[in-house]
């Protein structure tokens, strides 16, 4: 592993009559990044937040707001959430056809660009964006609602994605299932930026958690 390991909770998972001390909670917990899950009702199933809930909770904390936009279309909303505080901003491959313009839309105001990848797209589709990207979602559950188990099957793809962004500064990242109990293959498959929902929120201890699953991940670097 040649890149730092990361782990960003996903507050989709929080309690959110709480969020703001949900927030605080993994941050002194030792999260690195806040994963925050924006769902539209209409590329997924579910609806979460958006933009104002992220500009309420960015005084609380410091750490990297990783927003990962469920949303379709995508274009007309990225300056929203970029003001709203979102420091890098995801979106999927499949929610529009212009995947191009919209990461160069995220650069050009001065936010990191994330693609994200649904189970059934072939990581064939990032070839021509690579040098757009500053980080790579592998989704390891279909998107739309937490607390789904882990897909085996997506291990090859971030395997696949690990050898295509070789010796370019780009973090992977993989959501959907993570627990301390598969940290270490997706680690060891490729990917250096754990998201974890359920697994955090619902421990008793959100340290203890994330601090298990960054060890599990960590145990396999050499």
């Amino acid at each position: 592993m040649t890149r730092p390991l990361l782990v960003s909770p996903s507050i989709l998972a929080a309690d959110f009559a709480r969020l703001g001390d949900e927030v605080r909670a993994i941050d002194e917990g030792g999260a690195d990044w806040i994963h925050i899950d924006v769902m539209d009702g209409h590329f997924v199933p579910n609806i979460s937040f958006g933009f104002p809930i992220i500009e309420a909770i960015r005084p609380v904390t410091k750490k990297l707001f990783d927003v990962h936009l469920m949303v379709a279309p995508v274009d007309r909303y990225l300056e929203a959430f970029a003001r709203a505080g979102a420091d890098l901003i995801t979106v999927h491959a499949e929610a529009g056809p212009h995947l191009d313009r919209s990461l160069q839309t995220i650069r050009a105001m001065g936010k990191k660009a994330g693609v994200s990848l649904n189970p059934g797209t072939p990581a064939s589709v990032l070839k021509h964006v690579l040098d757009r990207l500053d980080l790579i979602l592998v989704m390891t559950v279909n998107p739309g609602f937490g607390g789904q188990s882990f897909i085996p099957a997506m291990l090859e793809k971030i395997a696949e994605v690990r050898d295509m962004v070789r010796g370019r500064n780009i973090d992977i990242e993989v959501d959907g299932g993570i627990t301390r109990a598969n940290a270490a293959e997706v680690a060891r498959a490729g990917a250096n930026v754990l998201v974890a929902g359920s697994a955090v929120f619902k421990a008793k201890s959100y340290a203890e958690e994330i601090r298990a699953i960054r060890t599990a991940a960590m145990s396999i670097a050499v």
